[in-house]
């Protein structure tokens, strides 16, 4: 017999069946049903937790984003740290990124969200993770803080999205370092 999911447990179980839908049919077939289903469980469940098939798509990308945000580097540089992080992003989660996007254009259109508004950074701990980053290179003397804007900050990883989109590869090394030491770097040095 198996056990009972409750909790924190369930609520994993809930968002990594809602993923697995999503990736698997997309946003267009995307139901609490089918969600339900895959998860072992039935649509009350899922509507006791969530309103609505927004509310657990949001949750969903929440779940994920912060599930799979890579470690913040600590390579004694924002160059290497920057980079390093970059790396793992432009070759581990280019499905990831590849997959959102492309499933997700379909909720935009419905729902006349922008697509920041489900990548909130500071749910899925990516604010934090980038400040840490950035506040250990302030405190090396590396960068000027009055340099580093919200914008500033994200910048790379906007361009590393852009070029994950443009290819749907990984993104090659030497692409990563330009976006890095030529348009970065400069901006906050």
């Amino acid at each position: 017999m198996t056990q009972r999911r409750r909790g924190a447990a369930l609520e994993k179980a809930l968002l990594d069946a809602a993923w697995e839908e999503l990736v698997d049919n997309g946003y267009a077939r995307f139901t609490m049903d089918a969600v339900g289903k895959r998860a072992g469980t039935s649509p009350p469940v899922l509507y006791r937790r969530w309103s609505d098939r927004d509310q657990l798509i949001r949750a969903t990308i929440v779940h994920i984003l912060a599930k799979s945000r890579p470690a913040v580097p600590d390579k004694g540089s924002l160059r290497e740290d920057v980079l390093t992080l970059m790396r793992e992003i432009g070759t581990a989660h280019v499905q990831l990124v590849t997959v959102m996007y492309a499933h997700l254009a379909s909720y935009y259109r419905e729902t006349g969200r922008s697509p920041s508004s489900l990548f909130d950074p500071v749910a899925t701990g990516r604010k934090a993770a980038l400040d840490t980053l950035f506040d250990r290179a302030v405190d090396r003397g590396e960068i000027k803080p009055e340099l580093l804007t919200e914008r500033i900050k994200t910048l790379p990883f906007v361009l590393l999205r852009h070029e994950i989109l443009s290819t749907f590869a990984p993104v090659p090394d030497h692409v990563i370092e330009e976006i890095v030491d030529t348009i970065f770097l400069p901006l906050v040095r």
